[in-house]
């Protein structure tokens, strides 16, 4: 991705180096469980996930707190997320504008390590890259992109951070035009299966919006980008985890959808550009 040299947002609030020196952790079944759930892209954090995020944080305890400078590597890193989310700023205010859907309401995004405090409760750096309503922020811990290279075998690429930011801009879509609020209360009426394909169709608009990003921001792209991001979506499928870390798929608890339905939502956003065609509810539920 061409970003060198371009607007970097100001909604970018780089927390890194400020992490938590000392921390004990207790209770590491739940670490794991919300490895497991926050590593497919956060997400709808507030409803789903805030109660596990809150656990974690009250199961640790900080002894003390260390700052300390950035690598020249990470200020590089912490210049490219800032462009990326400029990009969405700019795509987003004029999708917002030729579809009459009002003024964007700009999210913020924080760059944290270790862990973090947000609207949502405490979060690990275990939590990885997700979005909290609550202040309509995006929290991303950027060593994640390492895991999803090594532990769920995407390619590697600034892209692939591009694709995931892009998809948790897309949950802040998502809140800004009332669909969260929607899904939560269906959701509170629905049985845990349906619940689950609720969650599945949110998430697959959320990889939808990313793809529409991308069809905008066509000028900034280099051979190779999209592959990474589809190569990033494939690992990240329901199936693909539970694969790995169960040895089987059971369709009922998916969250996500899988490798091939994040793929083709991405691919369906990035061809059309169309906003108007990312009604997954519809697709997925009739």
């Amino acid at each position: 991705m061409k970003w060198q040299g371009r607007r970097k947002s100001g909604n970018l609030e780089d927390r890194r180096g400020m992490g938590n020196k000392g921390k004990v952790v207790a209770g590491g079944g739940i670490v794991a469980v919300v490895v497991i759930l926050l590593q497919l892209f956060g997400g709808e954090t507030g409803q789903q996930l805030a109660p596990l995020i809150e656990q974690v944080g009250n199961s640790q305890t900080t002894q003390q707190v260390e700052q300390r400078e950035l690598t020249a590597e990470e200020e590089k890193m912490g210049d490219f997320m800032g462009t990326v989310l400029a990009d969405t700023e700019n795509i987003w205010s004029q999708v917002f504008r030729e579809n009459n859907l009002g003024n964007y309401k700009e999210p913020k995004m924080v760059l944290f390590t270790d862990a973090v405090s947000t609207g949502c409760g405490n979060a690990s750096s275990a939590s990885g890259p997700f979005y909290c309503p609550a202040g309509q922020k995006i929290y991303m811990d950027l060593v994640f992109f390492d895991e999803l290279q090594s532990r769920f075998g995407a390619k590697g690429g600034d892209f692939a951070i591009a694709y995931v930011t892009a998809h948790e801009v897309g949950h802040h879509i998502q809140t800004i035009l009332g669909t969260s609020s929607k899904v939560r209360q269906l959701q509170s009426q629905a049985s845990k299966t349906e619940a689950n394909r609720l969650s599945v169709a949110q998430e697959l608009q959320a990889d939808f919006y990313a793809g529409v990003w991308a069809h905008y921001n066509k000028q900034y792209l280099e051979a190779g980008d999209i592959d990474e991001a589809l190569s990033a979506a494939n690992a990240v499928g329901d199936d693909a985890i539970q694969k790995r870390t169960r040895g089987s798929v059971s369709p009922d608890s998916f969250t996500h959808g899988t490798s091939q339905q994040r793929k083709e939502w991405f691919m369906k956003g990035y061809t059309t550009g169309d906003i108007r065609q990312g009604d997954t509810f519809s697709a997925l539920l009739n």
